[in-house]
Formats: C-alpha cells, sequence, structure tokens
C-alpha cells in the first residue's frame, strides 16, 4: 500500500488526495514503472528498509546513497541520526569520564550501558516497523532527520 508524499500515512492505491492531510497524490505509476521502483536495489521497499538499520549509522549512509524510494529514504535518513548521534555521545562521553580522576569509569560504564541499552531497543524496533512497512518516527530523530536531509 503507498504512502502519502507528504505525510507519510497509507493512502488507498488510487486516492487522489490523503485522507490525512488532504495533500494531491501523484498518479498511479505503470507496471514497468512500478516494476523498476521495486527492483531499483534488487530489494523488495520493506527488506530495503530494514537493512538501512541493520550496521547503524553505516547501513543508513548506504542507502540513502543507492536507493531513492521514499520508505527506504526515510528509514535511512532517521537510521544515520539516531545511530550516528549515540556513536558521538559515546565518543563525546569518553573523554569526560575517561579522564576523571573521581572514579570517572564507573559513570562512564553505567551511562554507555543505559546508552547501548537504549540503542539495542530502538534498534529492534526500528527494524521490526521497518519491515512491517510503517513509518514509525522516532520522536526527536525524526524531526532532526527532517531538519537536516528534508522531508521525505
Amino acid at each position: 500500500m503507498p504512502h502519502c508524499t507528504k505525510c507519510g500515512a497509507l493512502v488507498a492505491d488510487n486516492a487522489g488526495f490523503c485522507a490525512n492531510c488532504g495533500a494531491a497524490q501523484e498518479a498511479v505509476p505503470s507496471a514497468a514503472a512500478s516494476v523498476a521502483a521495486t527492483t531499483q536495489t534488487g530489494l523488495q521497499e520493506n527488506v530495503a528498509a530494514l537493512l538501512s538499520y541493520v550496521f547503524g549509522w553505516v547501513t543508513g549512509l548506504i542507502f540513502v546513497l543507492i536507493d531513492k524510494r521514499p520508505s527506504v529514504q526515510f528509514h535511512a535518513r532517521q537510521s544515520i541520526v539516531i545511530f550516528g548521534g549515540l556513536t558521538v555521545i559515546h565518543l563525546l562521553l569518553l573523554p569526560v569520564f575517561g579522564l576523571s580522576l573521581l572514579g570517572g569509569w564507573g559513570i562512564f560504564a553505567l551511562l554507555t550501558w543505559l546508552i547501548d541499552i537504549v540503542g539495542l531497543v530502538l534498534w529492534i524496533l526500528c527494524m521490526v516497523k521497518a519491515y512491517q512497512g510503517v513509518r514509525f518516527r522516532v520522536p526527536i530523530a525524526a524531526e532532526l532527520s527532517e531538519k537536516i536531509f528534508g522531508r521525505v
């Protein structure tokens, strides 16, 4: 089922307008264009969206560059923001807590453990939702992704 080009909500196959936001929808593509869109990377859209999360921001970056389908672009961009952000947080915490003479390693270990748990939960949740064809928006990351890359 297609998604609205403006808000990402599910729309009927032949809908002229989105029921959620009212945006006009593109004409239904021909069978040849539809086949070309699904075989752009040789992967189904939901599989490509899932794979954009597999190795965090690295696969997100790869799929931003090679797959231009809107759903895949959404998930790949969100992957870059989520897992790139978690990587940056890890790198920023290391010198702050790692060099402390007051037992910084204990605090650093606890914070990185919490960040890793949040990252693992987000990783699994995003991959499952991407495979289901749902545009699951991680609250802060989705908005930040749209500010950085633009809306898909």
